[in-house]
């Protein structure tokens, strides 16, 4: 049996799989990742502050106009459509066998592709807020008014509802997470290093039958993986769906 009719398998025996996923679900897609060779945070775009120091929430108070700027070119892709991995996901879903998406990406991706129950820990780019009085506003309103978004009801800045480096998880999602995870019985982490904490650190709450790793590179939880397969994401999902 090959390890994608294993993995066609444990599906359809779930009836509470998570998937978790991180910026390799997105990159079939063509969005950038963030942490290889050519993902964002190796890039050099600005010649004083480093792409980590401009995605900082001290970067967004003190150079608010510099950080529209790289999270406009950096963040935002807009064209970006669900990959086949997205749409298995979403599939799964409806058939009953997927209960939930936790994921680490911003760009929205898994609701365009049509799944209902997604938790995103670091929030989305296509929600915005004020920063004074929590007005809401949509990514095209930060598009629209350059180079600083100020909120049209009092003036404040309106900031992207994202998690930046120095703010942290939204309490309410990080705990229906955890307790997705928890009651699990399938997860498959997907296309995620497991290396940016504290979200990686929520596999750990895992507990139920089949760990499934499907990812290029080795992570830290492929020894305790049922299956680990090193292969694209978007493809081996869309394998499972028949």
């Amino acid at each position: 049996m090959t390890d994608i009719e294993k993995l066609r398998k444990i599906l359809a025996g779930s009836s509470r799989a998570v998937f978790f996923g991180g910026a390799g679900m997105s990159t079939e897609s063509g969005i950038p990742d963030f942490r290889s060779a050519t993902g964002i945070y190796n890039q050099k775009l600005n010649k004083t502050f480093s792409p980590e120091e401009m995605a900082s929430h001290s970067f967004f108070v003190n150079h608010p106009e510099e950080f529209f700027e790289f999270y406009r070119t950096r963040f935002i892709y807009l064209d970006a459509k669900p990959n086949a991995g997205h749409f298995a996901l979403a599939e799964l879903e409806r058939r009953g066998n997927l209960a939930a998406i936790v994921t680490q990406n911003i760009d929205g991706l898994h609701q365009l592709a049509g799944s209902k129950t997604v938790y995103e820990l670091h929030g989305s780019i296509r929600r915005s807020y004020c920063t004074k009085c929590r007005e809401k506003y949509d990514v095209e309103f930060i598009l629209e008014n350059r180079p600083i978004p100020y909120c049209e009801k009092c003036g404040g800045i309106v900031k992207p509802d994202v998690v930046l480096y120095e703010e942290g998880l939204n309490d309410n999602i990080l705990m229906a997470s955890i307790r997705a995870i928890a009651q699990a019985d399938t997860l498959i982490v997907g296309g995620t290093s497991l290396v940016v904490y504290p979200a990686a650190g929520i596999v750990n709450y895992f507990r139920g039958d089949h760990l499934i790793l499907i990812n290029k590179s080795e992570t830290r939880a492929d020894k305790f993986a049922e299956l680990v397969i090193r292969e694209n994401i978007g493809e081996t999902l869309s394998k499972c769906i028949l």
